[in-house]
């Protein structure tokens, strides 16, 4: 009797202590509804109605979860807040979650999500329209339209985030840390936006969970397989064939096959054809073997238990592309044969997996272990030679001591045989313990391993070589070979040596990594805080050598915090601040060698410190600002010297850096009619390298002398709005119309390009070396002297369809990028031809940016 009591009164206080809400479940992409749809909330199962709705009880005074399951569709989770009476879930078939008007609470670790201060996430949805266009549908292109990313055109996946070098970006796949996440030598990137579930980018205060970079942190995450469809997806467009393939495992899990291959061929002809009408094209006519990628993607998860889940991914893909050209030129002024042969393959492949655990509704158990390799072959020859150049009279005037006739033969001959192998170990544990519903205590470990090889037979002519720059000994040699030089001539002078190039490296990095972090949030969920500290440390191992490097202390604090919520047209606003050091290793470290005599090694370091507001306004419409500074030290730079007969790399570790600057997006998600952003970044970036040589070459700086100087990917401005409109469910139009500003450009200095000399040394004979004519134009670096602003305009008209019950979609793209190259290109300075002064007549544009609209085409089918 009592016990029948205690049900009847627990019955009666929820009855009396809830409200009904109604929650609609909708196909996210077609904006369909999912009749039969089932709703879970504590025990209890609504289905949805022919509009997809149900109307189900929610307990007044707490949050409460909720599930919504479809078949064929991931399983969308949603946390109902103490107010509020409607609520929507989007489903689709590649996983994506997408709520509306929703408080998340604590987010699982390692999850994509957008966070003031730390990270931007965007969804498949985002990516598909972003993403599924031009000649290379890239995740890249989706990426490079967030804040805080710079401008690098349509041919570069690797671009500035908040001022940083673009090598200091990592990316991972699934929680695994990738190398060299490109194709192409850094083109594009390896990441097919139709195998991609979501991607977060991490650039400012983030986790110390995570590390590898002082810049930013790609997160992607892949599209999971459904536990109980099999399903189907085909794509095609401009250049390539795309097929994915889910197939279920018993309900609790699947696994998911995706490929991709491009086929170039008809694409490089129809280039070919157009380069007739536009000769800035000519260059395609090189390609013999057209670029190609192949690569393939396998995905899959087992729950054993509501406890226990194994997912894996791997990966395997390959590029490369071969180019032969000849040509005889025949003028008054030059008479010069060009032969070229280049072959570029480069093999990569990994593979992932982790399995996590709950020992306890409050705890979470995660490992991750994964190995991976990637192997860059290049094969090229090249030869320039010029047959009976005259000298001009100004130049025999000026330089007479450096002719025994009127004319001149020069050969200049270019090799390059190397191989560059990567293998790499890295395993994980990470461990999160939720002690109270407001306090979360996180700690992890990892390991990396790398092993590098490289082998091969190269050799450089190098014709720019400074006497200032040279040895003691090799300019008194050249000064006792040449003695009726004037010592103030050898300034002008530049010298030419065939450098030879035999790397045999095998050198090992090992990388070893901690962090411990704790969580807190107060009952109201206004005030959340993050206190962090993660430990690195690298040791470098090859030939004849050992370099550690010391402890790298990188603690990072942030807090969030909420001014007030549902205030007039304002639903809330979040002001957070964030300071953490971050660092990483310079991949330049793989190449050292014995002779280099390196005895340590740094690794490159940031502190950052950000503040941000958010606010958010009905109709889904936010405004985020971010303001963030950067301080980088113990940067690495090469500065590189050529000597007569070696080249002289020299590493250093004490470059520094200072970069502020500020971020804005305007966002509007999830709308009927139209949704998009509007982003806008102003960024001011210098740095220092206190051992660098100004007009020598380097490698991560080191090449611009030893002052403060912008760094040549620097751009003050860029500008992008991006809107789908949808004037009706099945037609969405999307537009991109960015402004960037112009890169650093070097100021000329006289009316046209100057002739000088250019000792050919003969390493062998140094008796027989000669003098031969060039042209430079003189100049001067400038830090405001730029190039002219890049308007880069994008268009993508699709259409989608499918059958009432969402199992059978399509879609229908055509696009065309770069839609104002007709009637404006970004300028620089207007090239010339360096052997006889002549102007190249149309060259000044910048190089960065395609001349012509390039037009492209999709399909997709799915069931």
């Amino acid at each position: 009797m009592k016990k029948s009591f205690v049900i009847i009164f627990l019955l009666l206080t929820f009855s009396v202590y809830s409200r009904d809400i109604t929650v609609t479940v909708k196909d996210v992409d077609l904006d369909l509804p999912l009749e039969g749809a089932v709703i879970r909330m504590e025990g209890n199962e609504y289905i949805c109605d022919i509009n997809g709705k149900a109307v189900i009880k929610a307990p007044d005074g707490r949050q409460v979860l909720i599930q919504a399951a479809y078949p064929g569709y991931e399983t969308g989770r949603i946390v109902i807040p103490v107010t509020g009476d409607e609520f929507f879930i989007g489903l689709n078939l590649s996983g994506v979650l997408q709520g509306r008007e929703l408080v998340i609470e604590t987010s699982k670790p390692g999850s994509s999500e957008t966070r003031t201060g730390r990270s931007i996430a965007v969804s498949a949805k985002d990516i598909a329209q972003t993403a599924e266009i031009g000649i290379v549908e890239d995740v890249m292109s989706t990426i490079k339209l967030l804040p805080g990313v710079s401008y690098t055109g349509v041919f570069g996946a690797q671009p500035s985030i908040r001022g940083g070098h673009p090598g200091d970006m990592s990316a991972s796949l699934d929680g695994y840390y990738i190398n060299n996440p490109y194709h192409w030598g850094g083109g594009f990137s390896i990441f097919d936006p139709r195998m991609v579930q979501s991607a977060q980018l991490s650039h400012g205060v983030f986790s110390t969970r995570y590390g590898h970079t002082i810049s930013g942190l790609l997160e992607i995450t892949s599209k999971k397989p459904s536990p109980t469809e099999t399903q189907f997806e085909l794509g095609m467009n401009t250049s390539a064939a795309n097929i994915n393939l889910s197939i279920p495992l018993f309900g609790k899990g699947g696994v998911l096959l995706m490929g991709r291959i491009t086929y170039y061929d008809p694409v490089i002809w129809t280039a070919k054809q157009l380069a007739k009408a536009f000769p800035s094209l000519d260059s395609v006519n090189y390609i013999r073997q057209a670029p190609y990628i192949r690569a393939g993607i396998v995905n899959g998860n087992y729950r054993f238990t509501d406890k226990l889940e194994l997912t894996a991914t791997g990966f395997w893909g390959m590029d490369g592309t071969g180019v032969s050209y000849l040509n005889s030129n025949r003028t008054d002024a030059l008479n010069t044969d060009t032969a070229l042969d280049f072959d570029y393959t480069n093999y990569q492949g990994f593979l992932t997996s982790s399995l996590a655990w709950n020992p306890r509704a409050d705890m979470l158990l995660k490992f991750t272990a994964g190995t991976g390799y990637e192997d860059a072959i290049i094969n090229g020859k090249m030869t320039y030679n010029i047959h009976n150049k005259k000298f001009s009279k100004e130049f025999m005037d000026k330089y007479p001591f450096s002719r025994v006739s009127d004319s001149y033969q020069y050969n200049i001959e270019n090799t390059v045989h190397q191989s560059d192998f990567i293998f790499n170990v890295q395993g994980r544990i990470d461990y999160d313990w939720e002690i109270t519903q407001n306090l979360l205590i996180s700690t992890g470990l990892q390991e990396m391993f790398n092993e590098y090889r490289s082998s091969g037979d190269s050799q450089i002519s190098n014709d720019n070589i400074r006497f200032a720059y040279l040895g003691n000994k090799e300019q008194s040699a050249l000064k006792s070979f040449f003695p009726l030089i004037p010592a103030v001539v050898w300034d002008d002078i530049r010298i030419a040596s065939n450098i030879p190039y035999s790397p045999d490296l095998q050198n090992s990095i090992f990388t070893s990594s901690g962090y411990v972090l704790t969580e807190f949030n107060t009952f109201d969920n206004r005030l959340n805080t993050e206190l962090g500290l993660r430990i690195d440390h690298f040791i470098l191992q090859g030939k004849g050598f050992t370099a550690y490097s010391s402890l790298a202390l990188n603690p990072r604090l942030n807090l969030d915090y909420n001014i007030f919520k549902n205030h007039d047209l304002i639903k809330s606003f979040d002001i957070s601040a964030g300071t953490g050091l971050f660092s990483s290793i310079n991949d330049a470290v793989f190449s050292a060698e014995e002779k280099y005599n390196i005895d340590y090694i740094k690794p490159n370091r940031s502190w950052t410190s950000i503040i941000g507001v958010r606010l958010e306004f009905p109709e889904s419409l936010s405004l985020n600002i971010e303001g963030y500074y950067k301080y980088v030290f113990d940067r690495m730079y090469i500065p590189v010297g050529f000597g007569l007969e070696e080249m002289e790399v020299k590493p250093n570790f004490d470059g520094v850096g200072r970069i502020f600057g500020v971020d804005i997006m305007l966002q509007k998600i999830q709308s009927r009619f139209w949704d998009g952003w509007l982003a806008y970044s102003w960024n001011w970036t210098k740095y220092r390298d206190p051992q660098g040589q100004s007009g020598s070459m380097g490698m991560s700086g080191g090449n611009n002398g030893n002052d403060w100087y912008f760094p040549s990917f620097h751009r003050y401005h860029y500008l992008n709005l991006v809107m789908n409109i949808k004037p009706v469910q099945k037609i969405n139009i999307y537009v991109r119309l960015g402004i960037a500003s112009g890169i650093l450009l070097s100021r000329r200095i006289g009316d046209g390009p100057e002739s000088y000399p250019v000792l050919i040394y003969n390493k062998d004979n140094p008796a027989e070396s000669y003098f031969i004519e060039k042209y430079r134009w003189p100049s001067v670096v400038d830090q405001t002297n730029r190039t002219t602003p890049s308007l880069p305009m994008d268009i993508k008209f699709s259409i989608f369809g499918g059958n009432k019950n969402g199992k059978t979609r399509y879609e229908i793209y055509i696009a065309v990028e770069n839609v104002l190259s007709l009637i404006y290109t970004p300028q620089r300075n207007t090239s010339f031809n360096q052997y006889t002064g002549q102007i190249d007549t149309g060259s000044n544009t910048a190089r960065y940016d395609i001349p012509i609209p390039i037009p492209s085409f999709g399909f997709k089918y799915s069931y």
